[in-house]
């Protein structure tokens, strides 16, 4: 029944593949796509945000608003954009974790898109804002500078593609320049691989195996990272055949970080991203018929105006790239205009800075907290994810991001800082927080909270894959000081 119509939509669509738009179903993709990370980030939120943030959290929010309402009386909106001034409770702060889980099932199935992904878009810049250390990592920026350029894609704007072209190629090649520019000996001489898959903070049960490949494969993949990184980027402004092949290389790379790495819904993301190298024609022949009818049918020319709205959103883009390419060469601050410009785009998550595995983390050390009711008797806490027991399974647990369980691999690389978020999430262990209790696998009090606490720091090494047979652990540990004692 759709055979007349499809013949019809299909020199409609040779048409626009070869000039005006040549994107339309791949921008329907991508929306889809982006409504199901929105709703992984949202629902993982859900389950650990009264732990980390809430009145009887780690950080609880309501004393942030009130240092920042204190320190910028005028401007606390501006420094601190979220939504959690008008209503800081705990009921809120699921209420807005929620409210984004509906946006994101509305953006899934194609209903109120805009308006669902404003939605979204407020809700999670509300969410990182107040998450304070928990939620200030490179996903939640790329998270919400994607969220926020696809409230303009809703308008069918070419040139919002090729924003996002212009997204996946800095991220990547950022990525590549933090690496060289970091100075660390492990990328120049081709060995971070040999400690990658050791060190990072959740891996996987492919990382273990992956640890244990030839030093040669370690070299070769290292290699593969520096050069699609620094060099394939700048396939994505070259001709198609060279712009699919920048698609692949980037799909193969984010494909082995999430067999052999637990990211959250990181890389998933930057997979999405790189439809945006493709072009319709490249996906036509896997999207069923009837979603090509209906995806042609509802499509509208882009107008005037938003274009016009698009252009001027990409003159900005262009504006504060650039401003940050004449700051690291001269080592000066720009004039008053540009520097709000950057504070402000930083600050709502609109334009951000990208860069990862500068230095490469050459040993794995882990903090072991325990518990004692008379000073002599010691118990340890368990985490649900990161390592402790040496017989714990490694398991994948993406796109869901275990927040305490992250800020303590964080926390094992430096010395615990006065009045930090460490310190104080001993204190809500020994008062017995319900809300922090959740956001472990084990408490070892559950009738009353322990009179003493301490933290152990250990060094952690893969077990041999014959011992690990023999014996189940995957892990040998080894204490080496105390980290911290109340």
């Amino acid at each position: 029944m759709f055979q007349p119509i499809l013949n019809k939509l299909s020199k409609q669509s040779n048409v626009n593949m070869s000039g005006i738009n040549p994107c339309i179903i791949i921008r329907w993709w991508f929306l889809r796509g982006l409504g199901l990370v929105y709703l992984s980030a949202f629902w993982s939120m859900v389950t650990q945000i009264d732990g980390l943030i809430g009145a009887n959290g780690i950080l609880p929010l309501q004393e942030q608003l009130a240092r920042i309402a204190h320190a910028f009386p005028n401007e606390k909106y501006w420094y601190f954009p979220t939504i959690f001034w008008f209503d800081a409770s705990d009921v809120m702060l699921k209420g807005v974790c929620f409210a984004g889980i509906v946006a994101a099932c509305l953006v899934i199935l194609n209903i109120f898109t805009r308006a669902a992904l404003i939605a979204c878009f407020i809700g999670y810049l509300s969410i990182t804002t107040a998450g304070q250390d928990f939620t200030a990592f490179q996903w939640d920026a790329l998270l919400l500078e994607s969220g926020f350029m696809a409230i303009f894609l809703t308008w069918n704007s070419r040139i919002i593609v090729l924003l996002y072209r212009l997204l996946i190629a800095r991220f990547m090649f950022m990525s590549g320049v933090v690496k060289i520019a970091s100075g660390d000996p492990t990328w120049a001489n081709l060995t971070a691989l040999n400690y990658h898959y050791l060190t990072q903070p959740l891996p996987s049960p492919l990382g273990y195996y992956a640890y244990f490949l030839p030093e040669w494969w370690h070299k070769l993949c290292v290699l593969g990272v520096l050069s699609i990184e620094l060099l394939i980027p700048f396939f994505v402004f070259m001709p198609r055949p060279l712009r699919l092949f920048a698609a692949w290389s980037f799909i193969v790379l984010q494909t082995g970080i999430i067999l052999t790495g637990n990211y959250t819904f990181f890389n998933v993301l930057t997979l999405l991203l790189c439809l945006f190298l493709f072009d319709d024609r490249d996906i036509i022949s896997i999207t069923p018929g009837w979603l090509r009818v209906r995806v042609q049918l509802r499509y509208h020319p882009t107008t005037f105006t938003a274009n016009l709205c698009a252009t001027v959103w990409a003159g900005f883009v262009l504006l504060v790239l650039t401003t940050h390419i004449w700051m690291a060469q001269t080592q000066r601050l720009p004039i008053k205009a540009l520097h709000i410009l950057l504070q402000t785009t930083a600050t709502f998550g609109m334009i951000n800075n990208y860069g990862l595995f500068a230095v490469m983390t050459t040993e794995r050390n882990e903090i072991i907290v325990e518990g004692s009711q008379d000073n002599i008797h010691w118990l340890e806490y368990g985490f649900n994810y990161k390592p402790d027991a040496v017989d714990k399974p490694l398991i994948w647990n993406i796109p869901h991001q275990p927040r305490l369980d992250w800020q303590m691999w964080f926390a094992a690389l430096s010395e615990p800082q006065p009045d930090g978020w460490f310190e104080k999430f001993m204190q809500r262990l020994q008062e017995g927080s319900p809300d922090v209790l959740a956001l472990l696998a084990y408490n070892p009090f559950p009738e009353n909270p322990p009179a003493y606490l301490r933290a152990y720091l250990y060094r952690y090494t893969y077990t041999m894959p014959e011992r690990r047979r023999l014996t189940g652990h995957i892990w040998h540990r080894e204490k080496l000081r105390l980290y911290w004692a109340l």
